[in-house]
């Protein structure tokens, strides 16, 4: 049988995240976002040469900053069936709140964290369906509404 190119259960496209403290993350996703860690590969040195966690259903690769590979700060996105739950368990676990969630023109319910590596949650709930015409709509009165008044 022949080996598939794309491993089952893996997107096209999956978040690899290089941080100061890899344990700390994994440990921090799991208690905010109730992540599961797949596997762990240490180096010599305890440090995390590469781990993945899933959030949901979605892989998330990391690893410790090493040599060339430094450390980055990132930004995720995750859809969830409770945002605002989410955001608490997010702040409860140590994250630091970023944008309180809030319903957006986009159509989705929506905060953000940042973790203490550095990186950028932002957790949201589908409240609307909309088509390309409506968001572009919504945003042009968005964008209208932010503009500076002219003096």
């Amino acid at each position: 049988m022949p080996i598939a190119p794309i491993p089952e259960g893996y997107p096209t496209v999956t978040s690899y995240l290089v941080v100061a403290n890899a344990a700390a993350l994994i440990e921090f996703a799991q208690r905010a976002f109730a992540a599961t860690e797949v596997h762990r590969i240490k180096r010599p040195d305890g440090s995390v040469a590469h781990a993945e966690i899933r959030i949901g259903g979605s892989p998330v690769m990391l690893a410790d900053a090493s040599g060339q590979w430094k450390a980055m700060p990132s930004s995720l996105f995750i859809y969830c069936a409770d945002c605002d739950a989410m955001f608490q368990s997010a702040v409860a676990a140590g994250a630091a709140p970023v944008m309180q969630p809030a319903d957006q023109h986009h159509g989705d319910r929506m905060g953000g964290v940042l973790d203490t590596n550095g990186n950028y949650w932002w957790l949201a709930t589908r409240r609307e369906n909309l088509g390309s015409e409506e968001l572009q709509r919504r945003a042009d009165a968005q964008f209208q509404r932010q503009r500076p008044a002219a003096s």
